[in-house]
């Protein structure tokens, strides 16, 4: 099986990650490109509540999604396990899920659980999942002062674990964005080596389906989607 994936991961949490994931999901699909999302685990919500994933599909449309992992409290996901007495996800899981996916998608996004770093289990961060699957990222920041330095971190741990960078994604861009703001749009690329392939507006995840789809292509740039697809282990 082979598809392009990518692994949405942040400079930290709160950043519009899931919001930035629906984005390019809905301009893929845009694109005429089939799209498949992964979470890798979903924390701080009970099984029967909406995750990240029905967000996901209320912005950009009912596509094929997986959740190998939920855990009830709102922490790193190791930590939540550990805490609800349940065994941690595994990195099987979330491959066999994205490998799931990517049957029938031209491109499959695994959205991550916070910065690359992030224990998703006591051995097992976003960043070794991305390697896992040669994978590259997509790192989404946020815009204000303070991010050169988070976005230059999660690059250069990326780089040293021999991971790609497609590109950065703005996460909530202002209406009228302050003078470190648009000085970062210069400096990101710059100090990163990465290229800003999308920026998304702040406030866009209270938009209905309809405008958010036809919408999002603007905020996305396609060159973003033309990569080889790699091998999915089955």
């Amino acid at each position: 099986m082979s598809a392009q994936i990518l692994v949405v991961t942040g400079t930290s949490t709160d950043i519009g990650k899931t919001v930035a994931v629906a984005a390019v999901a809905a301009a893929a699909r845009a694109a005429g490109l089939q799209v498949g999302v992964c979470k890798a685990a979903q924390t701080g919500l009970a099984v029967d509540e909406p995750g990240d994933l029905a967000d996901i599909r209320r912005l950009a449309g009912e596509i094929p999604t997986r959740e190998p992992a939920r855990f009830p409290e709102p922490l790193a996901p190791e930590t939540a396990a550990a805490r609800a007495g349940m065994a941690p996800v595994t990195l099987d899981a979330i491959v066999g899920a994205v490998a799931e996916l990517a049957v029938d998608a031209d491109l499959v996004l695994v959205e991550g659980a916070g910065g690359v770093l992030v224990r998703l289990a006591p051995d097992l961060t976003v960043l070794d999942v991305a390697v896992s699957l040669g994978a590259d990222l997509l790192v989404v920041t946020d815009p204000g002062l303070g991010s050169l330095n988070h976005t230059e971190l999660t690059t250069r741990a990326a780089e040293a674990a021999g991971a790609g960078v497609r590109g950065l994604v703005i996460g909530a861009w202002p209406a009228e964005p302050d003078l470190a703001m648009r000085c970062n749009i210069a400096d990101l690329p710059r100090l990163t080596g990465a290229p800003i392939v999308a920026t998304v507006p702040a406030g866009v995840g209270a938009m209905s389906e309809v405008d958010f789809r036809a919408a999002a292509p603007a905020w996305v740039d396609p060159r973003l989607f033309h990569s080889s697809p790699v091998d999915v282990p089955a």
